[in-house]
């Protein structure tokens, strides 16, 4: 017969370990709070529900059926971390909503409302104060390197009262959000890398630099820009008021003379139309072909393509305002010249390298 198998010896109870005992294991913390960084530099607890609140405030006039304060809410925190500055979130909601903006327009346009929101906080409603802050800057050196001419910021302080009664800020919200980033990129001042203008400080100071000294006249321009009824070009919006105040849009010119002092004399010119905001066009046709003979060397000449690329890279370096966007230069020749064809692939997109100049506008003289 089959015997049963023994019966296995009772579990005896593990002793606790005494090197780990129970007793004295630490007890699991808390999470600490998130915080956030006001703009004068208090760190406070962040409240999900005030940011919802100041999204659905914004939010007057758009369509809830697309529009969700707390949906946009939700995206926005995805990006915080503790310690963010309340101006970052301002930013990462006006970008999330940028980027919602294929659902629905009005996310656009909430994104706008968003980013000029957050300049005004960043910024003093008063023209006054304003041009106070641009006209007595000083560089990382501490030498003074006013934003604003003097007789701008004199008229400005002495007619701060009627000056700030007539500036509407609500119409900073008229722009979309690309137009007012491009603003910011821009066209508005900065005071140690920080923008202090608003688009309707902006469009004061190009009104005063234009009129100043007529206190009605300067009113009406501002009025009637504001209200976009018509605006001025980019180099009276970059320069009017301050102390370079070059506000024309286009120069042209002929190349000086065929030698090394006409072509290098007519590209200084081109440097420094370039440095305050103006676009040039420029008549190249007097300079002479490759292979053509000179004879204060005895030598053949290069043509036209190594000089274009002279310009070309100037255009490049020399950019209009430091940074605000890139030198406009147009380069014309008659069909007669020997250069032509050379002159026709130079914005080719392929081909060697030393033989394309990309960055140059190009036109025939017919």
């Amino acid at each position: 017969p089959l015997r049963r198998p023994a019966a296995p010896p009772p579990l005896r109870p593990r002793r606790p370990s005494p090197r780990a005992p129970p007793e004295t294991a630490a007890p699991a913390r808390a999470p600490r709070e998130m915080q956030v960084i006001k703009r004068d530099g208090r760190q406070q607890e962040v409240r999900f529900d005030r940011i919802t609140q100041r999204i659905r405030v914004l939010c007057d006039g758009l369509d809830a059926r697309f529009v969700d304060p707390v949906a946009i809410t939700q995206k926005v925190v995805e990006g915080f971390y503790s310690g963010i500055p309340t101006a970052e979130i301002d930013r990462l909601a006006a970008e999330t909503c940028a980027y919602m903006s294929q659902r629905h327009p009005d996310f656009s346009t909430l994104a706008a409302r968003i980013a000029v929101s957050n300049l005004h906080k960043s910024t003093s409603d008063s023209m006054a104060e304003t041009c106070r802050l641009m006209h007595g800057y000083r560089d990382a050196q501490g030498r003074p390197a006013p934003l604003l001419s003097d007789h701008v910021w004199e008229f400005v302080r002495d007619n701060a009262a009627a000056i700030d009664a007539a500036i509407d800020y609500n119409r900073d919200y008229d722009y979309d959000y690309f137009g007012f980033k491009t603003l910011e990129k821009s066209y508005l001042l900065k005071v140690g890398g920080q923008i202090v203008e608003r688009p309707q400080h902006m469009l004061m100071r190009v009104a005063c630099g234009i009129h100043c000294g007529d206190l009605a006249a300067a009113a009406e321009t501002y009025d009637l820009m504001s209200r976009r009824r018509f605006t001025h070009a980019t180099p009276t919006l970059f320069n009017a008021g301050t102390p370079v105040p070059q506000m024309s849009s286009c120069f042209l010119l002929t190349m000086k003379e065929d030698s090394i002092e006409g072509v290098y004399d007519t590209l200084k010119q081109c440097a420094l139309i370039s440095k305050c905001a103006g676009g040039i066009g420029l008549a190249i046709s007097n300079v002479r072909a490759k292979g053509s003979y000179i004879r204060g060397t005895n030598g053949n000449s290069n043509g036209l393509v190594p000089m274009l690329r002279n310009f070309n890279e100037t255009a490049r370096y020399i950019d209009q305002g430091g940074g605000k966007r890139k030198g406009s230069f147009a380069m014309y020749l008659e069909p007669w010249h020997p250069d032509v064809y050379d002159f026709l692939d130079l914005r080719k997109n392929h081909g060697k390298e030393e033989q394309r100049a990309r960055d140059l506008f190009y036109g025939l003289w017919i």
